[in-house]
């Protein structure tokens, strides 16, 4: 091929890029994940990627494509493509549909893709791809890593409460053990207990301090279902007990007997579990009420956790579900609960937020869709 054709090649693919373009974004919204995308995140950077072609017909380059891999470009449409949602099947699909709106376009205008326009051609899309998934299979795996990472920190946050509630039953019962009845193995038996719950807590710690530089993006996958929220709250209320004391802060449940929520239950388990052991560490010497109600709304469900204890700061309340953000006067909190309440409500597509007044107390409200929602 003549210098002639290439420029002819490199002619013709500028100026009916639009028209290209078009015809590719028509196939490539057969893409499951490209049926949402508006046309300039469509787009990304082939507008650019078309220019490059150009440019490469215009040099006549016989550069291998290893050697142009070696160069490197911009990773940018990998990246893009991991937001948008493509898996690696999609993110080459889109380049091969472009490859062929090419080939059509030469073939309608007689002219030739053979021998070195051909190879020229492959080494650009070839260079694309490879840089394109590449950048994307990076960057999903980052992410999944952070994903299990966070969802371990999340987990062992959660194991603090029952392990709080068993540290602090233990030290009840060996209060309150009749020391006539003692056998010689008693103190024994509870040195044990305590000694294994300091083990755990102390593994706990440890993960919890190596994921705090973590991020709180984290994929939920929910088992939503229809169940009766009282018995949940009932139960808690029951684990939670040593934790509030026996004669210092009362839990009392007032969620309706018959209210029926329509939620992944081991996670709205953990949410109230959250809130409720945050209202006790703030009510040393009152009272946590947790109740719900239907709304008009479709179904939804409106819950709420109110306690009668220190309540918050105003400038805190507007950052207080933003993971890391701890109270500075308490020592060895890491900032997860309540950034683990929005995570898994907001998952449920629900919102939640706070009211609070200093020396009154503190009011946690979350909406849960109903099942039409």
């Amino acid at each position: 091929m003549t210098m002639n054709e290439f420029d002819q090649l490199a002619e013709l693919i500028y100026r009916e890029r639009h028209s290209v373009l078009s015809q590719w974004r028509q196939q490539v919204r057969d893409l499951p994940s490209a049926q949402h995308l508006d046309t300039p995140t469509l787009n990304d950077h082939i507008p650019g990627f078309l220019e490059e072609l150009v440019a490469a017909f215009q040099s006549m380059s016989d550069q291998t494509i290893p050697e142009a891999l070696s160069e490197g470009s911009p990773p940018a449409h990998g990246l893009q493509r991991v937001e948008d949602g493509f898996d690696l099947v999609e993110v080459v699909a889109e380049y091969n549909i472009l490859r062929g709106c090419i080939h059509d376009l030469v073939d309608n205008n007689g002219l030739s893709l053979q021998g070195r326009p051909f190879h020229t051609m492959n080494r650009v899309f070839d260079q694309a791809i490879g840089l394109a998934v590449e950048t994307f299979s990076t960057q999903r795996a980052v992410e999944v890593q952070r994903r299990r990472e966070e969802y371990l920190a999340f987990v062992a946050h959660d194991l603090r409460t029952p392990l709080n509630a068993i540290s602090l039953a233990a030290s009840l019962l060996e209060l309150t053990f009749p020391s006539a009845g003692e056998t010689a193995e008693m103190p024994q038996i509870f040195s044990i207990l305590r000694r294994n719950v300091q083990n755990l807590e102390g593994l706990v710690h440890k993960v919890l301090e190596e994921n705090t530089n973590l991020l709180t993006e984290m994929g939920v996958k929910l088992e939503r279902r229809e169940f009766d929220l009282w018995p949940l709250i009932e139960a808690l209320i029951h684990d939670l007990h040593p934790v509030a004391g026996t004669d210092s802060t009362a839990l009392i449940n007032k969620v309706p007997v018959n209210l029926v929520v329509y939620a992944d239950a081991s996670l709205l388990r953990r949410v109230f579990q959250n809130l409720i052991a945050n209202a006790i560490s703030y009510t040393p010497r009152g009272e946590v009420i947790i109740g719900a109600m239907q709304t008009s709304d479709g179904g939804a469900v409106e819950c709420f956790v109110r306690d009668n204890g220190v309540g918050i700061p105003a400038d805190r309340c507007r950052s207080v579900f933003d993971k890391h953000e701890t109270d500075p006067d308490k020592d060895g909190g890491l900032g997860l609960g309540l950034a683990i309440v929005k995570t898994f409500i907001e998952a449920h597509d629900g919102k939640v937020n706070v009211e609070s007044d200093l020396g009154v107390g503190s009011t946690f409200r979350l909406t849960l869709p109903g099942r039409g929602r």
